[in-house]
């Protein structure tokens, strides 16, 4: 594939060559738990094995680069139902482009990662259910299942909880259809073939429950202070042995990057107010 650039043909790299060539990038971004070999072989399998997403990496390199960047940070894995790569138009008749999009995988494995809590409980609710749940009386929602009786119906509803290590039970969420629409209609790529609301909608519904459960439990302190750094752009290379590269994405009006996950959405986003606990700083550089 070439690319027409004042009357000269220049070649556009192929999304594996980049993810080879910017290697480092991403494994020196990567938490310090998560194996480099495996997540960057967990990217070239998920490159390879669709075509779609190698089309629409190669129609602009910078997101595609960009999406998996965000990954790494995140310590996801790129390609799976940690962390989506959905190939989607930014405008009717645009080339299809990468977004990368944290599935409920993924938002559950930070709010583990912090420590603070022992079990993170996220479920979907059908019309055939049973489901209970009073603020101020109940703890914790009540939801019986038949799960011997065939079809449980129509989705309806989602909820999610953590239990903390200290056995309390966080903030409960509790959300309906309504909900979900506005959620889904914030979502830059939604709209796609290829997006998790399309393909996955069960999955969309149990992340939109945990993105509001990351409200009042702790997401992963480390992800966390990475993502004030970056913010304040403070960040001590020394402490990085390899380079830093940033691959900036160019938002059109109206778009916004979610504080918590980083993909592009439509509309206002509402902050997430994350409740880690973390050592007292003894620099100023340590509390930014």
């Amino acid at each position: 594939m070439t690319d027409q650039t004042h009357g000269n043909a220049v070649a556009v790299p192929e999304p594996l060559d980049l993810v080879t060539k910017y290697e480092a990038a991403f494994t020196s971004s990567l938490p310090s738990h998560v194996n480099h070999e495996q997540w960057v072989a967990v990217v070239m399998g998920a490159v390879r094995s669709s075509a779609e997403v190698q089309a629409a990496a190669k129609n602009d390199p910078g997101r595609f680069l960009a999406a998996l960047l965000q990954a790494a940070r995140m310590g996801l894995e790129p390609g799976t139902e940690q962390f989506y790569l959905v190939p989607f138009s930014p405008k009717k008749g645009a080339p299809r482009v990468i977004q990368g999009i944290p599935g409920y995988q993924g938002l559950v494995e930070l709010i583990y990662r912090a420590g603070a809590v022992s079990t993170v409980i996220v479920e979907c609710v059908y019309s055939g259910d049973g489901f209970e749940f009073v603020p101020g009386r109940d703890d914790k929602p009540r939801h019986t299942i038949d799960w011997f009786g065939g079809d449980r119906g129509k989705l309806v509803g989602v909820y999610a909880y953590a239990i903390m290590r200290d056995g309390a039970t966080s903030k409960v969420v509790v959300l309906g259809e309504r909900d979900i629409k506005r959620a889904k209609a914030s979502s830059a790529s939604a709209s796609s073939d290829y997006s998790p609301w399309s393909r996955h909608p069960e999955a969309m519904w149990l992340k939109t429950a945990t993105r509001q459960l990351a409200k009042w439990v702790p997401t992963s302190a480390e992800y966390r202070r990475q993502q004030l750094r970056d913010a304040q752009t403070v960040l001590d290379e020394r402490d990085r042995p390899a380079a830093v590269v940033e691959f900036p994405v160019t938002l059109d009006d109206g778009e916004h990057v979610d504080p918590l996950t980083g993909e592009v959405v439509r509309g206002p986003v509402d902050d997430v107010v994350d409740a880690e606990v973390v050592e007292p700083a003894t620099s100023p550089e340590e509390a930014r």
